[in-house]
């Protein structure tokens, strides 16, 4: 009969009218640290298993509280009845029996299980019956929910040999029920006959699983095996994704991910297309202590040369292939060094493949080595650029691009003030080897915008630079700087063009400076004057600041016969209005005295807006304009700085705190104040629509090749017309020449375990042909992500 005695208790235990609280034996805490069953998702999501559970801490205090505590001495039970808790390193069960029988070792609990897991895992079963080695058990109706909302629901579960559970009639779902129907089945769920998972193989194999969409099932898997939850990296295939292009028809992209060791691996990838074959790509992973770096290589024999255009490269190359590598390293907390690289059988392989990583447009082979210490910086590098385009040679951009060797930059800024105002060095360096000149249209008496963009043959240069400014309050608040700069470059030329290399603006054209070394040098005295002023009313502060500025030098020697690799594009608008030089790199200098004069302004309306603006000119005053010397690209023509007075730039823009916002930039003749050159866009954007407008006007600049105005506009919208449901387009419209040339729409869902997206875009190229291209992805939570592209041409 039933003895309501307890013997062997390491504590006491206290009373109260509805509970005690006592030490139940080493049989109860085995049966906490062990009862919460492994719970079989999905490959990404998380699981907690008896093995895990059971390597908890034996010195763990145990805290039981039931009614009451039965030792039945004849049937060699012990039983904790009514409201059970307990709690055990960290786990919580509670239900409203739990018995360990002594004489076969099992443990039972039984009536509205329900264990919380430290990991926050929670498990409800109506009984649970497993040996206190928990190699075999049983459970009936588990439901298991996880920290991240994974949820796995089985009529009964079974443990075998320690090592492998049985789940019998499983569910499986990443998506929380709904609020309002909380029986409406979920958006996606995986239902199998039974689920087994191999503790000791790290593997979890579904039989006759069926995906069900909103209840519907949409796909029948008779048997898919993949890894333990707990696995992070496993051999295995990967989920597969598809493609359409005309030229390579329907494909089918199947990754094969091989795990080396914890931190290198392999993916295989074969893709096979229905009109040019078998593509297979391959690629090893290597992570160290300080870095990590990759090799990828991929190849193909084409099966239909002929689906491409004739005379492309696409068509002249049946066995095509490619080698890439890419990595980064830390060297310690202020130096890293890395590289990018690609060889290719010819110059468009990467890109009509689709090969990640290495199918854009241009890519850009460098190593480099980069240093930041504060204000100090250093980067080196060298650079090969790969145009990927299908044109044959010699048409193609891609011969005419240059070897970088190398290109460098150290910026040195002291710490302490000299003279009482802030010392900052630069030096930078570059080296350029090009094979075929980079031209533009033909040269000749009849083609006065004629421009060299880059010679064939070899150049150097190395430019050393040093400025001092230190800023002075005078008295009413105004505030000068004075401005002190020096720099000095040579350049050796070893180049292969001769004649005439650029019909300019006011030359029939200019000789490039003889090969061998070149020096100039540059100085510049130059004072700054702001009067910030301060307005405030009632909700509102403003700030107006009046700016001037005046820099004395010399006319700078050798600006148009030198080559100019980095200062070709020059756009002169407000945010430029206060350089001290507004070329855009080293290879051209501004000379003369040139003052620029103008306003800047910010401000706030109550609390919600907030605006700023700029408005200015820039005047040349004495010397050699260089921005009317037109060198072999013709930089500073039609810029608005080729005058001695300038056009007039302005910058507007407003932001408010609802998520509207706007600005507008713009360039206006200096004489009828006619508008040379505009740039604006607004936006709103909220939880419900976002939209963006933008225009652009760019006025006729015969200098270079263009000889009627240039005026786009584009926008994009999203709206979110239901809870989880976007729908999306975009569209640019090429206004000079009246067509369309590029326009997308597309539909969204996405929520909180699924996510869905229909796409389809157009574009138009120069020659009026139009590419379609269709996408459909869809990613399901913890399960992968899957998605069909394809493209085609219309001629």
């Amino acid at each position: 009969m039933a003895d309501d005695r307890h013997t062997g208790c390491r504590r006491g235990y206290s009373s109260s009218p509805r509970s005690r609280r006592l030490c139940a034996g080493v049989g109860l805490a085995a049966l906490v640290a062990g009862l919460a069953m492994p719970a079989i998702l999905s490959p990404a999501s998380a699981q907690t298993g008896i093995d895990q559970l059971a390597a908890t801490s034996p010195d763990a205090p145990m805290l039981l509280q039931a009614d009451e505590l039965v030792y039945d001495n004849d049937a060699g039970t012990i039983s904790a009845v009514g409201d059970v808790r307990i709690d055990y390193d960290g786990s919580r069960l509670v239900a409203r029996q739990v018995t360990y029988v002594e004489h076969t070792g099992r443990m039972v609990a039984i009536g509205d299980v329900e264990i919380l897991q430290p990991d926050g895992t929670r498990l409800v079963a109506d009984e649970i019956d497993i040996t206190d080695d928990f190699r075999e058990g049983f459970l009936n109706s588990l439901r298991v929910v996880t920290p991240d909302n994974t949820r796995f629901v089985a009529e009964s579960a079974e443990r075998r040999d320690g090592n492998v559970t049985v789940f019998n009639q499983g569910i499986y779902t990443a998506c929380e029920p709904c609020e309002e129907q909380p029986e409406r089945p979920p958006l996606w769920q995986i239902k199998s006959q039974r689920t087994i998972w191999n503790a000791e193989e790290k593997t979890v194999r579904f039989e006759h699983a069926r995906f069900e969409f909103f209840g519907v099932p949409i796909a029948y898997m008779p048997v898919f095996t993949t890894a333990d939850p707990t696995v992070k990296r496993k051999t295995g295939f990967l989920a597969p994704s598809f493609r359409f292009a005309e030229e390579l028809g329907f494909g089918v992209r199947v990754p094969f991910f091989v795990n080396l060791a914890p931190n290198y691996d392999v993916m295989l990838t074969g893709t096979g297309y229905t009109r040019q074959g078998f593509l297979g790509e391959a690629e090893f992973r290597h992570r160290l202590h300080n870095g990590i770096y990759n090799l990828k290589i991929a190849g193909i024999q084409q099966q239909r040369t002929g689906a491409f255009g004739a005379g492309t490269v696409d068509n002249l190359n049946p066995d095509r292939g490619m080698i890439g590598t890419s990595g980064a390293f830390t060297i310690n907390p202020r130096w890293q060094f890395g590289w990018n690289g690609m060889l290719q059988s010819d110059k468009n392989f990467a890109r009509t493949y689709s090969i990640s990583g290495f199918n854009t447009e241009v890519v850009r082979n460098e190593a480099w080595l980069t240093g930041l210490s504060g204000q100090n910086f250093f980067d080196a590098r060298v650079m090969h650029f790969d145009v990927q385009e299908s044109t044959l040679d010699p048409g193609g951009r891609n011969t005419q691009q240059p070897n970088v060797l190398p290109s460098t930059d150290y910026n040195y800024v002291l710490s302490r003030p000299v003279a009482g105002g802030q010392l900052s060095f630069n030096v930078n360096t570059r080296g350029i080897v090009r094979e075929t000149a980079e031209t533009r249209l033909a040269a000749g008496p009849a083609n006065d915008n004629f421009a060299t963009f880059g010679t064939d043959g070899n150049s150097w240069r190395f430019t050393a630079e040093t400025e001092w400014k230190r800023t002075f309050t005078a008295p009413g608040g105004l505030l000068v700087t004075p401005i002190l700069h020096a720099q000095g470059d040579s350049t050796i030329l070893d180049i292969n063009a001769a004649g005439p290399l650029s019909q300019t603006m006011e030359t029939t054209g200019t000789a490039l400076a003889a090969n061998g070394t070149h020096w100039r040098g540059m100085a510049t005295a130059g004072v700054e004057a702001r009067l910030p002023l301060l307005v405030t009313a009632p909700g509102s502060t403003h700030v107006f600041e009046p700016i001037g500025q005046v820099f004395v030098r010399p006319d700078a020697p050798n600006n148009v016969v030198l080559p100019n690799e980095d200062a070709q594009s020059l756009v002169f608008d407000a945010s430029t209005l206060f350089d001290r030089d507004k070329f855009s790199g080293y290879d051209r200098i501004e000379g003369g005295i040139r003052a620029n004069a103008g306003i800047r302004y910010s401000g706030t309306l109550g609390e919600s807006w907030s605006t700023t603006g700029v408005f200015g000119q820039s005047f040349h005053l004495a010397g050699d304009n260089p921005y009317d010397d037109a060198d072999l690209v013709n930089a500073g023509a039609d810029s608005g700085l080729e005058t001695d007075r300038s056009d007039y730039v302005a910058h507007a823009g407003v932001r408010h705190a609802s998520g509207f916002a706007a600005s507008a930039d713009a360039r206006f003749d200096e004489t009828d104040f006619d508008l040379r050159r505009a740039d604006g866009g607004i936006s709103f954007t909220n939880a419900t629509i976002a939209l963006a407008a933008n225009y652009a006007l760019i006025k006729a600049q015969p200098t270079y090749g263009f000889n009627t105005d240039r005026q786009e506009i584009s926008g994009s919208g999203s709206l979110r017309f239901a809870e989880y449901w976007r729908v999306l387009g975009s569209a640019t419209f090429d206004i000079s020449n009246n067509r369309m040339t590029n326009r997308s729409i597309g539909l969204a869902y996405d929520d909180e375990c699924f996510q869905f997206g229909l796409s389809y875009t157009e574009t138009v190229d120069t020659a009026d042909a139009v590419k379609r291209t269709f996408g459909i992805t869809f990613a399901a939570r913890t399960l992968g992500d899957f998605g069909i592209t394809s493209s085609g041409l219309d001629f």
